[in-house]
């Protein structure tokens, strides 16, 4: 028992030292922005699409074709290149019918979309006047989520949310999570966040806990524990950015309509 005890400590001071690193890198690159944080983005699509074709089993050509296709909208994406635009929204598009039609495989032709779509968001929202607040909203209300749902989870524990996809997630690590992002959204308020997207940062974090939960169904399909094994007490990059997946491009596409609707 005591051994237990200090395993589960050793994983969480690894999870934790893991977790922390990842944020620091994340906001160095956010706050320098430009090339620094479109190659950040870049790094973390391409080990994402890796991961993403080996977990549906694609073989080596069919992984590199993946890679080399979404590395085109990704190249275009580049500030010295047209950047964040409809014209890479465009190639993703091209890139992922192409994979398609060249693999037959329409899993691995979503996989393009699945990782270049947030990467074009995130870009996106890097890139507008005051560009540094909203990624930091988008990305940090996902952060506090899913640490919120971890250690409320863990201390409270109850009933479980889908114990048949994650066994390890509980209703009260959801509420955790919601209650978390409800409070970022206030304090960011505070500081010039749209009211109208404070109040949408809790809805966003149902959408985190969605797509948490998606990879772990995607996860359990393929019969792997994780999607990878680069980041220690975490897995891989797909199994620590589920929650981003999906937020970055709704993030993005609400700020953009707010955008409009203001002019």
């Amino acid at each position: 028992m005591a051994d237990d005890r200090a395993r589960r400590k050793a994983n969480l001071n690894q999870r934790l030292a893991v977790g922390f690193s990842l944020l620091a890198l994340a906001f160095c690159a956010l706050w320098w922005g430009g090339f620094i944080f479109w190659l950040v983005v870049v790094i973390g699509a391409l080990v994402m699409m890796s991961e993403w074709s080996t977990m549906f089993a694609a073989t080596p050509r069919q992984k590199r074709l993946g890679q080399l296709a979404i590395s085109v909208p990704l190249a275009i994406m580049a500030p010295i290149a047209s950047g964040p635009s409809f014209f890479s929204l465009g190639l993703v598009v091209g890139a992922a019918f192409f994979v398609g039609a060249v693999t037959g495989r329409r899993a691995l032709a979503g996989g393009i979309l699945y990782v270049a779509l947030p990467a074009l968001a995130l870009l996106l929202l890097r890139s507008i006047p005051d560009g540094l607040f909203l990624s930091l909203w988008a990305m940090g209300l996902v952060w506090a989520c899913d640490t919120a749902a971890f250690f409320v989870g863990r201390s409270v524990g109850g009933p479980r949310l889908a114990p048949s996809i994650s066994p390890n997630k509980t209703w009260s690590g959801l509420i955790g999570g919601l209650v978390a992002a409800a409070v970022l959204g206030f304090i960011m308020a505070q500081y010039g966040l749209s009211p109208w997207l404070a109040a949408m940062t809790p809805v966003l974090a149902v959408v985190s806990a969605l797509g948490d939960l998606y990879e772990s169904w995607l996860k359990r399909r393929a019969g792997i524990k994780d999607s990878g094994t680069l980041l220690p007490g975490h897995g891989g990059m797909l199994d620590r950015l589920d929650g981003i997946v999906p937020v970055a491009p709704l993030a993005a596409l609400m700020v953009i309509a707010l955008g409009s609707a203001a002019s």
